[in-house]
């Protein structure tokens, strides 16, 4: 009797699973500073205080609740799986922005995931019914936080070393980059690369060629950047296939065993692993992706940090939305299904601006979208802030106008202050925007938070680009 109620159960358990776990994988990733690590952290925090009736999120909300009807009934985490991927440490996130002296969280450097589970009553449609009367559904959202600097990879899959370097090199050898890459570059104008191998100089020309990109990012606050693994380098950083570098002057045809022959064979190692241990095991796997951009970030930095970010961001979007573009097919390119876009910051800049933010996001994407195939409602674009860290307001100029303004204290002081940011165009910026440093992007401290956060935390728009990513799902 006992095996006869043992096998019904699973019979049970395995309808139920059939019918109404709907599992989504949703992927987050960002360029550099892009806040990819508070922005997960943040929309857990307030999923899971909107489970237990908290308003963290109207418009989701509103969404799955349709016509006046509640049908949000839960949402939980879920415990980690026996998985290989490490679990997003999503307590430690969360203790470093409640803390007594606030912090930001540090930057994504590896995978990392975590699920939360989402019960939904049923429709009233027949499949509704179905699910009913076999159990509770649920939608299981999987979140993987990966680092943007990775997507990069994705079109230096189809060059050859030769055509990589040839394009890598003609890039460092403009400004600003000449400046961040000129020890590299010295060193590059010196190397024969038809000479016997020296694992040692190649080794000391990777570690030149990857404090060269770390500058153009840290100190020009460029994005294009390849490898992405130079700059985020996971659990592989010490393999052998990892030390190259770019090399002038290459034979078509290199010698067994020369400095040319043993750089192409590790970038061609290069491509395989990062084919193998993220393309085809996890990206190719997602189904709706979020790709955060710190868009404010690249005005203030200046024209060529805004054209760079610009570059890196339409290649990122034309191997995520034009299918066959740029992406092999062996790869699923079009497996995908969603794609957000979204500046973050936008708590930087007075309300009255923020729709030129998305507007400008939206622009910055253009022409990958302008010749990608496909549903476009399947792109949306946004301007978000995970955390609010300030308020709006006005304040007076000397002429005697009044203009808006944001209120926050800056990291490291004590009184809050308003600050006019600048001024945010709708579009690319023309010349004459250039002509002048006058864009400030302060780094502000995160406002007060429940270390449970039984209340969610500040946000702006991370309902509404869920509800665009999988409002069809709920």
């Amino acid at each position: 009797m006992r095996g006869v109620l043992n096998t019904a159960g699973q019979l049970w358990s395995s309808l139920d699973n059939l019918i109404n776990d709907r599992p989504i994988k949703v992927a987050i990733t960002g360029l550099s500073r892009s806040g990819k690590t508070v922005f997960l952290t943040s929309l857990i925090a307030n999923l899971l205080a909107m489970g237990t009736g908290r308003p963290t999120m109207p418009a989701l909300r509103a969404h799955i609740d349709k016509a006046g009807k509640e049908r949000l009934r839960n949402i939980r985490l879920v415990p980690a799986r026996a998985g290989t991927t490490p679990r997003f440490d999503y307590p430690g996130k969360l203790a470093d922005l409640a803390a007594a002296q606030p912090k930001w969280p540090a930057r994504t450097e590896d995978l990392a995931e975590i699920e939360l589970e989402l019960e939904i009553r049923a429709g009233d449609g027949l499949l509704g019914q179905m699910r009913g009367l076999s159990g509770t559904p649920r939608l299981r959202l999987e979140l993987l936080d990966y680092p943007g600097e990775w997507l990069l990879d994705l079109p230096l899959l189809n060059l050859t070393f030769s055509r990589w370097s040839a394009e890598t090199l003609a890039r460092l050898r403009e400004k600003p980059r000449s400046d961040a890459a000129a020890e590299f570059l010295s060193f590059v104008a010196h190397i024969d690369p038809v000479r016997i191998a020296d694992d040692a100089l190649i080794q000391r020309g990777h570690r030149l060629y990857k404090t060269a990109l770390e500058r153009c990012r840290a100190e020009f606050g460029l994005r294009y950047l390849q490898p992405g693994r130079f700059l985020t380098m996971g659990a592989r950083n010490d393999a052998p296939f990892m030390w190259f570098f770019p090399a002038d002057n290459l034979p078509f045809d290199p010698a067994r065993n020369s400095i040319a022959d043993l750089l192409q064979a590790r970038f061609d190692a290069y491509k395989t692993e990062i084919r193998a241990s993220f393309f085809d095991t996890h990206w190719r796997r997602f189904d709706r992706q979020i790709v955060l951009v710190d868009t404010l970030g690249a005005l203030h930095a200046g024209r060529t940090a805004f054209e760079d970010t610009e570059h890196a961001l339409a290649d990122i979007a034309a191997c995520l939305t034009a299918g066959d573009s740029m992406l092999p097919r062996w790869l699923g390119g079009s497996a995908i299904e969603r794609v957000a876009f979204v500046a973050t910051k936008a708590d930087h800049v007075p309300e009255l601006h923020r729709d030129n933010l998305r507007a400008l996001m939206r622009d910055m994407v253009r022409l990958a979208r302008a010749h990608a195939p496909g549903d476009t409602d399947a792109v949306s674009y946004h301007a978000a802030a995970a955390v609010v860290s300030t308020t709006d307001g006005w304040a007076d100029q000397p002429d005697g106008h009044r203009e808006p303004v944001v209120w926050g204290r800056k990291l490291g002081e004590t009184q809050s202050r308003p600050y006019r940011v600048g001024n945010v165009p709708i579009s690319r910026p023309p010349d004459s925007f250039w002509s002048g440093r006058y864009f400030e992007l302060p780094s502000f401290t995160p406002p007060p938070i429940d270390p449970n956060a039984a209340n969610g935390i500040p946000h702006l728009g991370l309902d509404q680009i869920l509800v665009d990513l999988i409002g069809d799902r709920l």
